[in-house]
C-alpha cells in the first residue's frame, strides 16, 4: 500500500473530526486502490495553514510513514521507504508547545549496513549517467521544491519553530545550492593542454568519489541538506543522509522529491540516530566523503575519527559573528540590520550576529537597540504576526538561561531580558524573549560560547583597529561585518579582519551558490568548503590523463633517462 504521507499542523479541537473524516475516506480509498484523494490536496491544505493558530493535534509535513497507525519516521533504503526495526526512539518534540510530532527511529547497524551497501550498488550505474541527465533531475527536482515550497515550510516551523516566513527562506537558500547544481556541466569541467610534448596531449577530468554522506544540524532541516546531497550526486556520488534527530521531516520530503524528480533508487538513502550512527558512518570503508555542520564537539570528533580512516571531510561548526559600528554608519539601517541578524531565527543560527563592537561607545545606540528589541513579536512560528519563534528544546533553553545570567554576574549591563518571557496560548513553548547584554568583555563565558539564542552582546572599542583586534582574537571566523560609509574604513576592515565571510553593510554575509561558504579558524575544520566550487572539488577527485598517439611505429632506442618535454638538456 502506498505510504500515506501526514502533515503535522496544529488544527482547532472543534476541527479534530473533519480532519479524521478526510483521512478515513483517503484510507479507504487506498484501499480500494481507487486513489482518488491525495494526502492534503491544495484544497485542504489552506485549511491546516489557517487553523495552526491552536496547540492540539499534529498532523504536519514531516515525512511519517502511517503504518500501523505509527507515527515513526523510516528510514529510506534503496529507493524504499522502511520502518526500522529498531527498538529504540527518539520523540521530535514542537518547541512551541511540547507535543510529539513523530518518532525518529535509532537505526540499527543491519539498517546501516544496507543504506550503504545500496548506495554502494547505485554508484557504478549513477556515475556513469550521462551529466546532462544528471543535471535534468535537478532541474525537475528544483521545480517540485518550489511546488511544495509551503509543505516543506510547515514541516520545519513545526519541528524546529521558526517562523513560516523563515521556513520559507530556509528552503529558498537550499534551493538557490539545487539551482547552480543544475550547471554541473560547466561546473565539474576539467582542463586540457594539447602538445605539452612532441605529440603528447594532457588533459584532467574530476570524477565522482563514490559514496558520500552528510550530517546535519536542527537549525537548518532544509537548506543544510540541500547543500550537501545536490551537489555530491550531480557530481555523479551515491550519498547516506542523517537528518537531526529533532526535526527529520522536510529531509524526508525533499527525498521523496528527489526521487520524483527522477533520482534513481540508491543514489539517495536516509539513515536516522545519534552517536552511533555518526561513528558508523565515519567508521565504515565504503563511505568516501562527509559533510557536517554542528557543533564544535562533535565536528572535530567527526573530522579526526573519519581522517583517520582516509576520509576526506568538510565541518561546519560554531561560531562568535560580530559586526563592527563605526560612529559615520547610517543609524536607521545599522539598527535594522543589527535586530535581524541578532534576533532572526531566535538567534539559532551559524551566521547570527551575536557581537556588537562599537567604536567611539555604545551608549547612544543602546536605547535604540532596546526600543526596536522589545518591538519584536515572541510567538509560535505559525502565528502570522511572529517575528522570532521557540528555541528548539529545554535543554538548549536552560543553557541559554545561564550563560545570560553568568554575563549578568559577571558585570555586563542587562539591558533586556527576555528570559521571563510566557506566551499566550503556548505557556509551555521554549520561548526566550529578545535579549541585551552591554559592557561585555572577551573574558566571560557568554562571549567565549556560542549562545545559540536570541541575545545580542554589546561591548566597545576606541578605534577600528582596538575593534579589529577584539575580533581577531576570538577563536571563531565564520563571519564578521562592518557598518560604515568610509570606503577606507571598509577597505581596512576586509583586509585585516580574520574570518571566512566578510560583510560590509551587509548584516549575515552568506555567499550565494556560485561562491562557497567560506568559514574558518575554529568554525571550519577540512580543506574544501561547502557548495560552488569549493562543494564540486570536494565531492570529485582529480584524474589526469597524459596521451601519446603516433602515425606510425617508433623505432627509436630505448631510452632510460627520466622522460622531460625537451629532447636533450642543451
Amino acid at each position: 500500500m502506498r505510504a500515506c504521507i501526514i502533515l503535522h499542523n496544529m488544527i482547532l479541537e472543534d476541527e479534530r473530526d473533519t480532519y479524521s473524516q478526510y483521512w478515513t475516506d483517503y484510507d479507504q480509498s487506498e484501499a480500494s486502490g481507487s486513489g482518488t484523494l491525495e494526502p492534503f490536496s491544495t484544497e485542504i491544505l489552506p485549511a491546516f495553514v489557517n487553523h495552526v493558530r491552536a496547540r492540539s493535534v499534529m498532523l504536519s509535513t514531516s515525512f511519517i510513514i502511517k503504518m500501523a497507525n505509527s507515527l515513526r519516521v523510516p528510514n529510506l533504503i534503496g529507493g524504499k521507504f522502511v520502518e526500522s526495526k529498531s527498538l529504540t526512539f527518539i520523540d521530535v518534540i514542537n518547541p512551541a508547545t511540547q507535543d510529539v510530532v513523530s518518532q525518529v527511529p535509532l537505526t540499527t547497524n543491519e539498517e546501516f549496513k544496507a543504506a550503504v551497501a545500496a548506495a554502494k550498488k547505485a554508484f557504478p550505474s549513477w556515475r556513469n549517467t550521462p551529466i546532462t541527465k544528471r543535471q535534468r533531475v535537478m532541474l525537475k527536482f528544483q521545480e517540485l521544491i518550489r511546488r511544495d515550497m509551503d509543505k516543506l515550510a510547515i514541516s520545519v516551523t513545526t519541528e524546529q519553530g521558526k517562523t513560516l516566513k523563515d521556513a520559507q527562506g530556509d528552503v529558498f537558500r537550499g534551493l538557490e545550492v539545487v539551482e547552480h547544481a543544475c550547471g554541473m556541466a560547466t561546473l565539474q569541467m576539467g582542463e586540457y593542454v594539447s602538445n605539452v610534448a612532441n605529440g603528447i596531449d594532457t588533459f584532467s577530468i574530476k570524477e565522482p568519489i563514490g559514496v558520500c554522506a552528510g550530517i546535519c544540524p536542527f537549525n537548518f532541516p532544509a537548506m543544510i541538506p540541500l547543500w550537501m546531497f545536490p551537489v555530491a550526486v550531480t557530481c555523479g556520488n551515491t550519498f547516506i543522509l542523517k537528518p537531526s534527530e529533532k526535526d527529520p521531516g522536510a529531509s524526508m520530503l525533499l527525498a521523496q522529491l528527489a526521487m520524483e524528480a527522477g533520482l534513481p533508487e540508491g543514489v539517495l538513502n536516509i539513515v536516522h540516530g545519534a552517536h552511533d550512527t555518526v561513528n558508523a558512518i565515519c567508521d565504515h570503508d565504503d563511505i568516501k566523503a562527509i559533510s557536517f555542520v554542528g557543533s564544535n564537539v562533535a565536528g572535530m570528533h567527526i573530522y579526526a575519527r573519519a581522517a583517520a580512516k582516509g576520509k576526506r571531510v568538510q565541518s561546519n561548526m560554531g561560531a562568535k559573528n560580530h559586526a563592527i559600528v563605526m560612529p559615520d554608519a547610517s543609524v536607521d539601517a545599522t539598527i535594522n540590520a543589527l535586530i535581524a541578524a541578532g534576533f532572526g531565527a531566535a538567534g539559532q543560527r551559524c551566521m547570527a550576529l551575536s557581537t556588537v563592537v562599537f567604536v567611539g561607545g555604545s551608549k547612544p545606540w543602546e536605547s535604540i537597540l532596546v526600543e526596536h528589541a522589545k518591538a519584536l513579536k515572541v510567538n509560535a512560528g505559525t502565528e502570522p504576526d511572529a517575528d522570532l519563534g521557540p528555541i528548539i528544546s529545554i535543554q538548549a533553553k536552560e543553557r541559554i538561561h545561564k550563560l545570560i545570567q553568568s554575563g549578568f554576574e559577571s558585570g555586563a549591563r542587562l539591558l533586556l531580558d527576555g528570559r521571563s518571557i510566557v506566551v499566550p496560548g503556548y505557556e509551555s513553548g521554549n520561548f526566550i524573549g529578545p535579549t541585551i547584554l552591554a559592557d561585555v568583555s572577551s573574558d566571560m563565558e557568554c562571549y567565549k560560547e556560542e549562545i545559540f539564542g536570541p541575545v545580542l552582546l554589546l561591548t566597545e572599542a576606541d578605534s577600528l583597529d582596538e575593534a579589529i583586534k577584539f575580533v581577531n582574537e576570538n577563536k571563531y571566523g565564520n563571519g564578521a561585518t562592518i557598518f560604515t560609509r568610509s570606503g577606507v574604513a571598509a577597505r581596512k576592515f576586509q583586509t585585516e579582519i580574520e574570518a571566512g565571510q566578510v560583510g560590509i553593510n551587509v548584516p549575515i554575509p552568506v555567499p550565494l551558490p556560485f561562491f562557497s561558504f567560506t568559514g574558518n579558524k575554529a568554525s571550519f575544520a577540512g580543506d574544501l568548503n561547502f557548495y560552488g566550487k569549493a562543494g564540486v572539488n570536494f565531492y570529485t577527485q582529480i584524474k589526469t590523463i597524459t596521451q601519446n598517439w603516433k602515425d606510425s611505429v617508433n623505432n627509436d632506442k630505448i631510452n632510460m633517462a627520466m622522460p622531460t618535454s625537451q629532447k636533450s638538456f642543451e
